[in-house]
């Protein structure tokens, strides 16, 4: 889905037709999600489960932060499970990625990144999700997203804002881009983090401060950029913030001959494919992507322009920096602790 350009309108943010014309919907969207919060049966998972998640529609940069919690954790010694919604893929689970077999239009894109770094599981009920995480060996359970889902209890979450977009015009969906309130989402959170440059998420993280909520700034580094010497690049990406990754290969100083951007999860066409050949031969440019929109691209039928496509591009992997991080980690595994006083230990495997 592309987002509305209402929906961050920049100087004029909450005005214009479109929004107004649409806040009725706004309304009622805002009043079936507190119905649904008021009648939801909330269960607690056997082992501590933390929550990486947003307030905003589109990507934030939460994945990122789930990899970077998760990284740390396993060198604690725990063993950490990712649990995902699996946005984009077909399977409701519960089923453990299996990146060796599974393709994104299976799991979606983001399950395939997460079980690059530990166990994964897909599931629409977050609650069974999180027993066969258990059932698996899981210590820990991280949720990539799922702030808003109330079916299963978090002891930690973390609130993630694009720092460039922030909370757009700062209506609910469909006139803006907030999945809810920021204030319901705030009472939720332990902690923020802001990822990237600008200005647009300062409003949010002064009302975060303001509870006490403490806030963190963090930025996505790349990990190996890509040789390509003196070459030209065809980039293309289908993430949340294509802009981002743009601005992140002219740092790099990349000689970017054309960006082009899809939907976010954008599930590649052969005509996606074939027209992205076609370009970069006429452009005699490589093509290069993200990681995220690379792995929508694995396990595609043999001889086919999208595996012709997945044989032929780089892709910019990318890692989260954040600032104070330790202090960050340090409320995750004070939670962890904290749970684990209030609940029994999960049953042995």
């Amino acid at each position: 889905m592309r987002e509305p350009r209402f929906w961050y309108p920049g100087r004029d943010a909450g005005m214009g037709l479109m929004p107004g014309l649409l806040s009725p919907v706004s309304g009622l969207y805002h009043l079936i999600a507190r119905m649904r919060l008021s009648f939801a049966r909330t269960e607690k998972a056997a082992v501590p489960v933390i929550c990486i998640g947003n307030v905003t529609a589109g990507g934030a940069g939460k994945t990122p932060v789930a990899m970077s919690i998760a990284g740390n954790l396993l060198l604690r010694g725990e063993k950490v499970h990712f649990l995902s919604r699996g946005y984009g893929g077909r399977e409701k689970g519960p089923l453990r990625v299996d990146g060796a077999v599974h393709s994104a239009l299976q799991v979606g894109d983001e399950p395939l990144l997460l079980s690059r770094v530990a166990p994964t599981w897909v599931s629409s009920d977050r609650a069974e999700g999180a027993a066969a995480a258990v059932r698996g060996g899981a210590s820990v359970i991280i949720m990539d997203d799922g702030l808003q889902n109330p079916s299963l209890a978090k002891d930690f979450s973390i609130l993630v804002v694009d720092a460039a977009a922030g909370i757009g015009n700062g209506r609910l969906i469909p006139s803006g881009p907030l999945r809810e309130k920021v204030a319901d989402a705030l009472a939720k959170v332990g902690a923020v983090v802001t990822i990237g440059r600008g200005h647009a998420s300062d409003g949010l993280a002064a009302r975060a401060n303001a509870r006490g909520i403490p806030v963190f700034k963090a930025v996505l580094r790349p990990v190996a950029p890509p040789e390509l010497g003196k070459r030209r690049v065809l980039a293309f990406a289908g993430i949340g913030r294509p802009q981002k990754f743009f601005q992140t290969l002219r740092d790099l100083r990349l000689d970017i001959a054309e960006a082009i951007t899809f939907p976010d999860h954008h599930s590649f066409s052969e005509k996606d494919a074939r027209d992205l050949l076609i370009r970069a031969r006429e452009l005699d440019a490589q093509l290069l992507t993200t990681e995220k929109d690379a792995v929508r691209l694995h396990h595609s039928p043999e001889g086919s322009a999208r595996a012709r496509l997945n044989g032929s591009l780089l892709s910019l992997p990318v890692e989260l920096v954040v600032a104070e991080f330790p202090a960050l980690q340090r409320l995750v595994v004070e939670a962890i602790a904290q749970a684990r006083g209030k609940r029994p230990s999960p049953p042995r495997v």
